[in-house]
């Protein structure tokens, strides 16, 4: 990189990171103020609260990382305009197309940044926040229904009420279903616990055997119960699916096509979490043109406004897509990239009749 690239990298990494942290302390006080209604909850303490929103800032952070692209660019490449620096490099000899290499190569930089938080940090902490508040606050983890978390297995199906901290499940119903689909085997357990090998210990279990002639019922202190579900499957319903790992995802998704379920919104998910780190390329992409035919001496006010605008509208295309994709249950990869791509491309044009 020539001198004036490093410049413009170094200039719009360094918008980014604060429009960043000024974003991510933003929204920790809208969640710090949601989260002070819920104060004395069982042991919902002071502490528990701060422990709770610093929890969730990875996840916050992942998210905000293309809106700081944005907000930061728009400020730097504005800020440089009006002090007619970019009337000096184009003097200098640097295209408008060298320009948009330097913003790429930051966009390349924090989308880095991005993944290795969304990634290696967000799941983890996500799923400690969930545990710690519902914990806290004495009350049972309901899972991804009202009614726990329903899991299907061959023919039986699994309904697990509580999750404990510790990876421990409580308050667990097995039912298991005939070739005919009748109900012929219930079970209820009042604790599982992971031994290994996807094998778990069932403790006070009761059975009963149901037939048309007559029903059974039988009680066992502890029971061995051979599963292909895992403490880390069960987890994965703790955190929303925008917000799991790539890994946990692929799991799920292998887990619930397997069991003949459907998993079109995981798979959305997933898509999503493979195209995120895009969006902050087409968020640089967007504001360059922007930058480059506004008039010089725009206020910060009107680059945030113009910056706000383009985030939202960017927000609303892509969750009015998901939607309809997920109802006329269209292909997750089209449906998770079809706004950035539509953007992108509308970015690029306005940049070809700039050059």
């Amino acid at each position: 990189m020539n001198v004036l690239t490093q410049y413009i990298v170094k200039e719009i990494l360094k918008g980014s990171f604060i429009a960043l942290i000024l974003l991510l302390t933003l929204f920790n006080l809208f969640t710090l103020s949601d989260e002070l209604k819920d104060i004395g909850k069982g042991h919902y303490d002071l502490a528990a609260i701060f422990s709770y929103v610093a929890l969730t800032s990875p996840r916050v952070c992942y998210e905000l990382v293309p809106a700081a692209a944005l907000l930061g660019s728009l400020f730097v490449l504005g800020a440089m305009g009006n002090n007619r620096e970019l009337i000096a490099m184009r003097a200098a000899g640097l295209s408008i197309l060298k320009m948009v290499r330097a913003v790429l190569i930051s966009g390349a930089i924090l989308a880095t940044f991005s993944v290795g938080v969304g990634e290696l940090i967000a799941p983890t902490t996500e799923a400690h926040a969930q545990l710690l508040r519902a914990t806290a606050q004495n009350k049972p983890l309901v899972l991804h229904a009202l009614y726990g978390l329903w899991l299907r297995e061959d023919n039986k199906f699994i309904n697990v009420r509580h999750l404990e901290n510790n990876g421990e499940l409580a308050d667990i119903s097995i039912y298991e279903l005939n070739s005919q689909a009748h109900l012929q085997n219930m079970a209820h357990a009042e604790k599982g616990i992971y031994l290994q090998n996807e094998q778990w210990r069932l403790e006070n279990l009761v059975q009963s055997q149901i037939s048309i002639e007559k029903m059974q019922a039988s009680s066992k202190t502890e029971q061995f119960w051979q599963t292909t579900i895992a403490p880390d499957l069960v987890k994965i319903a703790v955190v929303n699916p925008d917000n799991l790992s790539l890994i946990d995802l692929a799991q799920y998704i292998e887990f619930l096509k397997s069991n003949q379920q459907k998993s079109q919104s995981f798979e959305l998910a997933f898509w999503g979490r493979i195209v995120n780190p895009l969006v902050t390329f087409v968020m640089l992409l967007v504001a360059t043109p922007f930058v480059m035919g506004l008039k010089r001496g725009m206020n910060v006010g009107s680059r945030m406004m113009i910056g706000i605008c383009i985030g939202m509208s960017f927000n609303i295309l892509d969750s009015i897509f998901g939607h309809v994709g997920l109802i006329y249950d269209f292909n997750p990869l089209l449906v998770a990239i079809f706004p950035s791509l539509l953007v992108s491309v509308l970015s690029l044009y306005t940049l070809r009749r700039l050059c």
